[in-house]
């Protein structure tokens, strides 16, 4: 009875509210009823309402009960006084006592010292805060939640208000012309490697809204059930696509996807809002606000992907609840640079591949959706590129060089000039490096080099036909578990090795166990916060805790193979004893899959990836229990130079050709050599051309990186002789320098290695 009442109660301020804006008078005269008008209905002494000024500044531009002077004269800055805190955080606060909070300011010219209780709410328009609503009363009050959520639907209603421009010209927030047509430069992390120019498409298909407050509530809930059945109908449709292949990760991606679009909790609360007074649109536009305020708070890179595929089923139920004049209608370039905050992986797909050149992301990781569904259509990729949305305005030029994680907006013409000749030198070297495909990777003196592909993707599989790579060094399994929302059956995963065995044919493949942990985490396995995640709980670590997760994993290894060849490798090894103990979980399996009469692998190889640097120490030891050895050069990097990776101000303050990290490396080389044990190495090292002749001259003899490395590595080292480099490296490698990158590319230069 009470919730119904409470409904009815919205509804009846929401059409009141409608009237008023639909009425007569200026937008302050409006503005000023409006602020009446809700302080009678919520009972409160005081409305006031604070608008974003340039600056982030939120002005005082209406109020009910504070002193009239002060309207258009209060002014407090983003995060200043609570009015600040609540446009900083995106967040409703409710306060019995506001003036014993830390954050409160007075304001003497406002006259609010005798006000008590104070309860506010951000006004939100497309994610962004645009203003503040506040109510006061003289009493010590205590705001129920249903107060907070019809106060948080008024401002939703006001925020249309805000976007006529009659208060604060979005010219004043967003200035054109001076710094914005200027050229500018961004960096971020390289997602996807590429390099690619066009111009500037933001992503952003929201709805225009052209009512918010429904006549009718129970025809809006059958617009919404007929448009989530149109959603559903829809992504089906892209589940059914076949432009991207048969099968793959990109699929178990869309078949998640779904799955949020099925989420009854998230109808649930549209529906309620709707029984509030909204239109269908109004409310998925409420919980998508909602939605992104809490977004904010969230620090877990997982979660705040899986946020982003929310968010874009938002974005797609809007468009199926929406009239066409209410779409964007803007034909596309032809070439397309796509910018945008996040995106879900299907929202991706909506655009023109033809026309699509690169996508440029304010968040991202290289394991969101997004990004794997762009590497399958091999989309250069920049993300965490702060301030993006800010910087870069429709129409504009964009240069996205993925390589070096940069962005250029509105380059110069000598620069334009300068990428289009690189676009055009790389297109010949593409075409030089397919005729190489069939080539093997020989020295000019006779050394045969394995060049194998990293992948961890079914959709990275036709790379090994492609570039005529001698199979996976890598195969990272996590990948497909990251995507899921449960952890896969023995029998999926079954599925998936076998699928990978069977593409690769007479091709080995070397299976790296699990690596979670990090910044590679799992939905179904929560962790502790750490303060270091990378030398935490990870990999090997929590395997040997969960040994149920690792036993499944080698028993549907074990399976896929069917006499086949199998290559196992444990990761994030930094002692003798952890790989004992792990071997022994794989004796075991191999014992019981014998016992049930499972056929064998025709072959097992069992080898660790080389990343903690401890264990070179214990090499000697290791290599009487190991049949290969495969350097991680990511990792062991990271933690021989103690630096963070992912830490912009360091990542790259080290270099992998210093002499010590070479000597590092030499000394891996020397002892395996000694004992025969085959070693290789799968780091983004390898990737590199200069890195990789290091590599080759050090005595690696098998060197496995991206698919878009091989043609590049093997020019290099068809043109390369490796006597006089080893000679060289010998030379160089006790210097204290802080880097023999430059002097590598010197002994290129003279002797003809292409680079």
């Amino acid at each position: 009875m009470e919730e119904r009442l409470a409904i009815s109660g919205a509804r009846r301020l929401l059409g009141r509210l409608r009237d008023v804006m639909a009425g007569p008078g200026s937008a302050q005269e409006r503005l000023d009823r409006v602020v009446r008008l809700i302080a009678a209905d919520m009972v409160a002494e005081v409305c006031s309402v604070y608008l974003m000024r340039a600056g982030d500044i939120l002005e005082l531009c209406a109020t009910e009960g504070l002193f009239a002077e002060s309207v258009h004269r209060t002014r407090l800055r983003v995060g200043e006084g609570l009015v600040g805190v609540i446009g900083a955080t995106a967040r409703p606060l409710a306060l019995s006592d506001a003036q014993s909070h830390k954050d409160f300011a007075y304001r003497p010219e406002t006259g609010e010292e005798v006000y008590h209780s104070l309860m506010g709410v951000p006004i939100l328009r497309q994610g962004k805060v645009s203003g503040v609503v506040i109510v006061q009363n003289r009493v010590r009050r205590h705001y129920t939640e249903e107060e907070i959520e019809a106060l948080e639907t008024v401002a939703m209603v006001l925020a249309e208000l805000v976007a006529s421009g009659d208060f604060v010209s979005p010219d004043e927030l967003h200035p054109v012309g001076g710094i914005a047509t200027m050229p500018h430069r961004l960096d971020g992390v390289r997602l996807n490697a590429g390099l690619a120019i066009g111009t500037a498409v933001l992503h952003e298909p929201r709805v225009i809204i052209r009512q918010v407050v429904a006549e009718d509530p129970i025809a809006e809930l059958d617009r919404l059930q007929r448009a989530v059945g149109e959603m559903h109908e829809s992504i089906d449709r892209l589940l059914r696509r076949s432009d991207l292949g048969e099968g793959g990760e990109h699929h178990d991606i869309l078949e998640t996807y779904r799955m949020f679009a099925e989420d009854r909790g998230w109808l649930g609360r549209i529906r309620e809002i709707v029984r509030g007074g909204l239109t269908a649109e109004a409310a998925v536009q409420k919980v998508r606000e909602d939605t992104q305020a809490r977004m904010k708070q969230i620090t877990d890179p997982y979660l705040r992907e899986r946020m982003a595929d929310l968010e874009d089923v938002a974005n797609r139920l809007q468009r199926h609840l929406a009239s066409k004049d209410a779409l964007p209608s803007e034909p596309l370039p032809l070439d397309v640079v796509l910018v945008a905050r996040t995106m879900g992986p299907a929202e991706l797909l909506d655009y023109d591949r033809e026309r699509l050149r690169a996508l440029v992301l304010e968040e991202g990781s290289p394991a969101s959706h997004v990004a794997v569904v762009a590497r399958a259509l091999d989309i250069p990729v920049v993300g965490r590129l702060t301030g993006a949305l800010s910087n870069i305005e429709p129409g504009d030029q964009i240069v996205v060089d993925a390589d070096n994680a940069q962005v250029l907006i509105r380059p110069g013409e000598d620069v334009q000039q300068a990428i289009e000749k690189s676009l055009n030198e790389l297109s010949y070297r593409r075409a030089r490096y397919q005729s190489l495909k069939g080539l093997p990777a020989v020295t000019l003196d006779g050394h045969v080099i394995e060049l194998k592909i990293n992948a961890g993707l079914l959709i990275d599989l036709p790379a090994l036909d492609a570039t005529g790579a001698d199979g996976i060094g890598l195969y990272r399994t996590e990948l497909p578990f990251m995507v899921r929302s449960t952890f896969p059956r023995v029998e999926e995963q079954v599925q998936l090795y076998r699928r990978v065995l069977d593409h690769a044919g007479d091709r080995p493949v070397v299976f790296r166990t699990l690596d979670i942990g990090g910044d590679k985490l799992l939905p179904y396995l929560p962790g502790a916060a750490e303060e270091n995640p990378a030398m935490g709980w990870r990999a090997i670590r929590i395997a040997l805790d969960r040994p149920a997760m690792l036993r499944q994993q080698l028993r549907a290894l074990i399976l896929a193979a069917e006499g086949r060849p199998l290559n196992i490798m444990f990761p994030m090894i930094a002692e003798v004893a952890e790989f004992d103990a792990a071997r022994r979980i794989l004796t075991m399996e191999i014992d019981r899959a014998r016992l049930r009469g499972v056929t064998l692998p025709s072959a097992l190889m069992v080898g660790l990836m080389l990343e903690v640097p401890a264990l070179i120490w214990q090499l000697d030891a290791l290599c009487r229990r190991v049949d290969f050895v495969s350097v991680g050069s990511n990792d062991l990097m990271q933690f021989l130079f103690a630096k963070d990776r992912g830490n912009a101000r360091v990542a790259d303050r080290y270099d992998e050709l210093a002499p010590a990290a070479l000597a590092c490396l030499a000394e891996i080389v020397r002892v395996t050599s000694e004992r025969a044990v085959p070693l290789s190495i799968c780091g983004e090292m390898a990737g590199g051309t200069i890195e990789a002749m290091a590599l080759v001259g050090l005595g690696f003899r098998t060197l496995s990186m991206a698919p878009s490395s091989i043609g590049p590595i093997k020019a290099m080292i068809r043109s390369l002789e490796l006597a006089p480099l080893h000679r060289y490296l010998a030379e160089k490698i006790s210097h204290p320098s802080h880097s023999l990158r430059d002097a590598l590319r010197e002994f290129a230069r003279d002797h003809g290695v292409t680079l």
